[in-house]
């Protein structure tokens, strides 16, 4: 099955390509992004956006993983988003991230609004939640606007560049929207 492109009224959520590993490698890999995201590791790795981007296909193939780029017309690649499924219990989880230059611009929150309703719509999930580092507060008022339910933070949940983080978790059902 084809990965889908979802598009907004400024945005264009795509597959991405080999050819996006050198932007992938430079927003990603900036110190201020990488600190405030669970998996990104600082400095990033030579051949490590490469790898990420081979597995989007095999991994929607499996039903694991919808990962699309954040797109604009005007600037290309700003970001990334996904959904981390969980079919079996018709659940999964979103996450994302958006380039320096491109934040406090509403990216992230129209763009995990496009994924949501995919996720419920499209792939017919009951649940959608999100993690966010609580020292990240940006990322929870993006979940706040998407009409997420705050369900509560795990305490030094883990461990962020040996550094104990805590954790917010945010909700949302299918019959919550």
């Amino acid at each position: 099955m084809q990965i889908p492109t979802l598009t907004t009224d400024r945005l264009i959520l795509r597959p991405f390509g080999l050819s996006d590993a050198p932007t992938v490698r430079k927003l990603a890999g900036a110190k201020e992004v990488a600190t405030t995201t669970l998996t990104i590791p600082h400095p990033y790795p030579d051949g490590a956006a490469e790898a990420w981007i081979e597995k989007h296909v095999p991994d929607w193939d499996a039903q694991k993983t919808l990962v699309l780029a954040v797109t604009t017309e005007e600037d290309g690649i700003v970001g990334a988003i996904g959904l981390e499924l969980n079919l079996p219990h018709k659940r999964a989880e979103l996450g994302y991230w958006i380039g320096v230059p491109f934040w406090n611009r509403g990216y992230a929150t129209e763009g995990a609004e496009a994924m949501v309703n995919q996720g419920f719509d499209v792939l017919g999930l009951n649940r959608i939640e999100a993690q966010y580092l609580v020292r990240n507060p940006a990322s929870s008022r993006v979940m706040e606007k998407l009409g997420m339910t705050h369900e509560g933070i795990h305490r030094q949940y883990i461990v962020k560049w040996d550094i104990p983080e805590d954790i917010g978790v945010y909700a949302m059902l299918a019959s919550e929207r």
